[in-house]
């Protein structure tokens, strides 16, 4: 399975999300509808930082052996992010429909998905028919 793909993708996701959430919070509120106090900005800012600290996690490990027991603590926390804002996402459209977060609600499904597949997968079976195949 290419977990280079996956972890690159995620962390330029994440990456991209978390410069917003850093950089240009009190315009991420206004499009939010949301007032744009000073606990709701420093928030959406510690929020940014930890989507830049996965990005980082995600984009130095993207080249390592993942999958099975190999690198699960970095698995286990990706399919644990994803799941979760999923599942914020989807309680959120049930309440007010909203095009971004429809959007960002099948992203993170299709991350939870891949992450899973991931975890359950045997990386040395795959690298050894790779190897068998060249």
């Amino acid at each position: 399975m290419k977990t280079k793909w996956l972890l690159s993708s995620s962390a330029v996701l994440m990456g991209l999300l978390g410069l917003a959430g850093t950089f240009i919070p009190e315009e991420i509120s206004n499009i939010l509808g949301i007032d744009p106090l000073p606990i709701t900005l420093i928030l959406l800012q510690i929020i940014g930082g930890l989507y830049l600290g996965f990005a980082m996690l995600n984009w130095f490990t993207r080249s390592a052996l993942i999958g099975g027991i190999y690198n699960k603590p970095v698995i286990l926390g990706n399919l644990m992010h994803c799941v979760v804002v999923f599942f914020a996402l989807i309680r959120q459209l049930a309440e007010q429909f909203h095009f971004i977060f429809a959007i960002l609600t099948l992203v993170y499904l299709g991350f939870a998905v891949w992450f899973t597949l991931v975890m359950r997968s045997n990386p040395l079976s795959n690298q050894s028919k790779s190897l068998s195949n060249t």
